[in-house]
């Protein structure tokens, strides 16, 4: 009803709205109302038109009802048993602003129709919406993927746009209105002025992308995850002009090169090859702190952004992993970690490794399935 009246009504609208509906209480129609209202309607100009679909949805069961809505007469369904549904064709425009011509609208309505019917094979159906096979995959956890969901995974994957937000550089560019006096074009720009100083141009601060770091955990209890996380590091990797991919499970293992193939088969290939300790141990804080002596300096500069990848579970030593976190954070612009674990409802962040991280952490994000990821990229664009 929302969708004909001009209000755009997402997949993914609907997926929430059902999860609402699991915290609000059922038999309190203002509850269900406000929970609905909240979740589809996103333009204040909309707030009318909803409230009349939502009466006409719930209310309406009488035709002297009906007609004081201006929505004409109610027409029964012909069926082989007694009708228990009216089919209700809103033939006026509602005296409500929309975007498109007004259509006619099928409002089933629970109450049992009066008068006899006619035998009909096929009911009467204006409009039927299904739910897309993409927006399960969107929701469906990397963990649970058939092999054929994973290709169409990986297609999606590879359609994501990543932006990163820009900084402001010690480089000076050509602008009309900025902090700082150009002297070296406004001297020339007056020469026909005979040198009076007539027209002022002006300099403003350079915008730069920040870089972006990967470190990722492709250890025994990252297994599950590790092929589709680094077809994601991949698809960061070539969308993003900055990133410096690197892996770990007993030792830090650099991926960057390795990941700029175009054909993405071969570049998964080669990566996983050089991967000596791929499914073995974790040390996240020894696999930090080579990180942090060996490439910190050379990565981390221009307000480098961080991605770490990791469920946390860590056979090294906790003081080794909160120190080099520490050191990580005050190197870089913001620490993200990521753990698939957080996709679950009764997680809780437990284990010793994910404790001594904790303190260090900018952003704590699930990274379990393709919302995740948008969540993320949406994330990306605001640091």
């Amino acid at each position: 009803m929302l969708r004909e009246l001009g209000v755009e009504v997402t997949p993914t609208q609907i997926v929430d709205l059902v999860e609402a509906l699991k915290y609000v209480d059922l038999t309190s129609r203002q509850d269900v109302r406000n929970a609905a209202r909240t979740v589809l309607i996103s333009q204040p100009q909309h707030y009318p038109l909803f409230d009349q679909a939502f009466e006409l949805f719930w209310q309406a069961r009488k035709t002297n009802q009906l007609q004081q809505m201006n929505v004409g007469r109610p027409i029964a369904i012909p069926r082989k048993k007694p009708p228990q549904q009216i089919v209700v064709l809103l033939a006026e425009e509602i005296a409500i602003p929309r975007k498109k011509p007004p259509q006619q609208i099928v409002v089933l309505l629970a109450e049992e129709a009066h008068g006899e019917a006619e035998e009909s094979k096929e009911p009467l159906v204006d409009r039927v919406y299904t739910y897309s096979e993409q927006e399960v995959l969107r929701h469906k956890d990397f963990a649970k993927l058939l092999p054929e969901e994973l290709v169409e995974v990986n297609r999606l994957m590879q359609a994501m746009t990543w932006r990163l937000e820009q900084r402001r550089t010690r480089r000076r560019m050509r602008a009309k209105q900025g902090q700082y006096l150009d002297m070296r074009r406004t001297m020339r720009h007056n020469l026909r002025y005979g040198g009076e100083m007539l027209e002022l141009s002006w300099q403003g601060r350079k915008l730069k992308r920040r870089p972006l770091v990967i470190i990722a955990d492709m250890s025994g209890s990252m297994e599950r995850y590790a092929r589709v996380l680094l077809k994601f590091i991949y698809v960061i990797s070539n969308g993003l002009e900055q990133v410096e991919s690197f892996v770990f499970s007993t030792r830090l293992t650099r991926l960057t090169l390795h990941l700029r193939h175009r054909d993405i088969d071969t570049a998964l290939d080669e990566a996983m090859s050089v991967v000596q300790d791929w499914g073995g141990g974790t040390r996240i804080g020894e696999s930090l702190k080579t990180f942090n002596y060996d490439w910190a300096r050379r990565v981390l500069g221009q307000g480098a952004v961080v991605l770490v990848i990791s469920d946390g579970w860590d056979r090294g030593e906790v003081t080794l992993l909160d120190k080099e976190m520490k050191r990580l954070h005050l190197s870089c612009h913001r620490l993200i970690w990521l753990n698939p674990l957080l996709g679950y409802a009764n997680y809780e962040p437990l284990t010793r490794g994910i404790q001594a991280a904790l303190p260090h952490i900018d952003h704590f994000l699930p990274v379990h399935n393709l919302v995740s990821l948008e969540q993320l990229g949406k994330l990306l664009e605001t640091l």
